[in-house]
Order: structure tokens, then sequence, then C-alpha cells
């Protein structure tokens, strides 16, 4: 298993920089919303819909609504003046809405399960609200200041991605060695608290590295570092809602394209939360 993670991760990290610093605007798009649109493929077994019919129809409709986004704002216009177009705004309002409403979720699991696992529609709902802010937030943050800086908003996707891989090593090494105390019993057992706090110190010290090499004033480095600690919280609820709804449908992985590491939801799943707050801090930083 271990073998087959690096071997899979030797390929994917590549393609990963490919994608990020090399693709132009419009491809590293539609390339986001296939991702995003695979990540729905799955969703959608996490829903109980196992006909393949019907999960091609979910993945469909996720579609339409990425179409209607990006003919709404096409990634070279997201930004005017350095300034996020307000209405796109709202669809982030709407992400931070959803994942306070996801961690009470969590938080409740399994008493509250009953209100939102029967039928389709409630799942259905979680699924756009988790995917589609993702893509959305894709394109905000690689077209940050594209026309002065072309490698700005790359550098924002690697920096985000860092905060959710650092969080992850942190809260393995730590809950391998420190962890005593469950975290999420009912949700993910293998998951401490030790883990998740220090998942948060190793995010923040790689922002803090960050911001010393990239020169960053020392008087922002207090301000990052908070915003480091929300992102990566988020990115713990964003992993602990999969496995809610994974547990909830009976299942390991929310697929097996990516041998040794399950499916495309199991790798974006931290992501998904994590992007959209971090495009959100950022819009509002830029515009201070």
């Amino acid at each position: 298993m271990l073998k087959q993670r690096i071997m899979t991760s030797a390929v994917l990290a590549p393609l990963a920089l490919i994608l990020v610093f090399y693709t132009p605007l419009n491809l590293f798009s539609v390339i986001a919303a296939s991702i995003v649109l695979l990540g729905a493929w799955e969703w959608a077994s996490l829903m109980g819909i196992t006909k393949p019919l019907y999960r091609l129809a979910y993945v469909a409709v996720t579609g339409v609504l990425i179409a209607t986004l990006h003919f709404h704002w096409p990634i070279e216009s997201l930004w005017h003046e350095n300034k996020l177009v307000a209405d796109a705004n709202y669809i982030f309002t709407l992400a931070a809405a959803w994942w306070i409403v996801a961690t009470l979720l969590v938080l409740r699991y399994p008493k509250m399960a009953k209100s939102w696992s029967q039928g389709i529609v409630m799942p259905g709902i979680a699924g756009f609200l988790t995917l589609i802010p993702l893509w959305l937030a894709l394109n905000v943050l690689r077209s940050a200041e594209y026309h002065s800086s072309e490698q700005l908003g790359s550098v924002l996707i690697m920096v985000v991605l860092g905060i959710v891989w650092s969080a992850d090593i942190g809260a393995y090494f730590a809950g391998k060695n420190l962890g005593k105390r469950k975290l999420m019993p009912n949700v993910s057992p293998n998951k401490t608290i030790e883990g998740l706090i220090g998942g948060l110190l190793t995010a923040v010290v790689f922002v803090l590295i960050f911001c010393f090499c990239a020169d960053i004033e020392h008087k922002h480095w207090l301000m990052y570092g908070l915003l480091t600690v929300v992102i990566a919280l988020f990115s713990a609820i964003g992993d602990l809602l999969e496995s809610m709804f994974k547990r909830e449908a009976g299942l390991k992985d929310s697929g097996s394209c990516l041998p040794g590491h399950g499916g495309i939801l199991d790798r974006i799943d931290s992501l998904t939360a994590a992007a959209p707050i971090f495009a959100l801090f950022y819009a509002w930083t830029v515009t201070l």
C-alpha cells in the first residue's frame, strides 16, 4: 500500500505543478472543472446512488452549474483593478456559511445524521456546496493579478496546498507519536486531538517560513498566522465531512482511481474547505 501511495504521488506531484504553473488560464479552469466533476461522480456514490446513469445525471447537473458560473465569470474577468468582482464574494460567503453548518454536522454526528442522510436531496445539495466553490476558488486564486504577475496566482495555490499538506503531515506524525485523546471517534477513529494541534502548528510554521522567504513585512505575520489556523481547521473539517459521508454510505474510500490513495475526493477533501476560505481571506486582505 505504501509503495503504491509513493508511486502515485510521484506521478501526481509533477502533474500538479504543471497544471498550477504552466497551463493557460482557460485550460486551467477546464482541468479544474474536470477534477471537480470526477469528485461529483464519487460524491454520488456517497449519496447512495449506485446506477451509473443516475451518477452521470448528478455529474451533469454539477457541470451545468459550473458552466453557468463560467459564462457569468470567465476566469480572466474575476478580478477588476485587483479587486474580486463583488458578486463572486456571494459564492464564497455561501461556502463559508456551508462549512460552518458542516462543522456542526460533524460535531453532532451521529445524532443529526437522520436529519440529512435520508434521501438524496440534502446530500446532493451538500455536494454542490462542497465541490463547486472549490472550482471557483481555484479560478480566483490562479487569476489573481494575472496581468501584472502571471505566476502570483500559481504561488497562491501552492500556499493553500502547502497549508493543507503541512497540516496533514503534522497531524499524522503528531497523532502517531503523541496521540492519546480521540478527536471524533464516531467519524474518524484514528484522528486525535494531539494530531489536530500538531497539524495546526505545522501549518503555521509553513506559512511563517513562506512569509520570511517572500520578504513579507513582519507586521503582517501575526494576521497570516491566525488566518492559517482558521484555514487549517476548516481543512480538517473537509476531511472529517467526507469521512462522515463515507461512514453513512458504508464505504472505506470514495473511489479507486488513485492506487494507494483511494478516489479523487480522498485527495481533495481537505482542499474543498481550505481553498474557498483561503480565497475569501485573500480577497478581503487585498482590498484592505
